[in-house]
């Protein structure tokens, strides 16, 4: 089951005080992301936080899950929170502050075609 567009547009609109939020669609779903660091995932109308050490104390009694089956097990935020647009901005901001700089990947170039020889 995918999400609902309405339902990212609730969460990230709800996280906007965290910095420069965006979503991408990926594979039915959505990647959250923090002045471009990827910080969480929306799963079947779920919020999923990348996790990190300063997010665990922030939201104290962390409950694991993960957002797809073979996913590393992320924090799963309860609806409740959601509403909370303080508590979400600022989880969001940690999680930002504690991730890495993503690496940009080279773009790799396949040739197809008949091989000589």
């Amino acid at each position: 089951m995918s999400s609902s567009q309405n339902t990212v547009d609730f969460i990230v609109g709800q996280m906007s005080k965290a910095g420069d939020v965006s979503y991408k669609k990926m594979f039915g779903e959505y990647g959250i992301y923090c002045n471009d660091k990827m910080v969480a995932s929306v799963c079947d109308d779920k919020l999923f936080v990348k996790p990190t050490i300063r997010g665990r104390d922030y939201i104290g009694d962390v409950v694991e899950a993960s957002p797809y089956p073979g996913a590393k097990p992320s924090f799963l935020i309860p609806v409740e929170k959601l509403e909370d647009r303080e508590w979400l901005s600022e989880l969001i901001k940690i999680t930002a502050g504690e991730l890495p700089i993503p690496v940009k990947k080279k773009k790799t170039i396949r040739k197809i075609g008949k091989k000589n020889g």
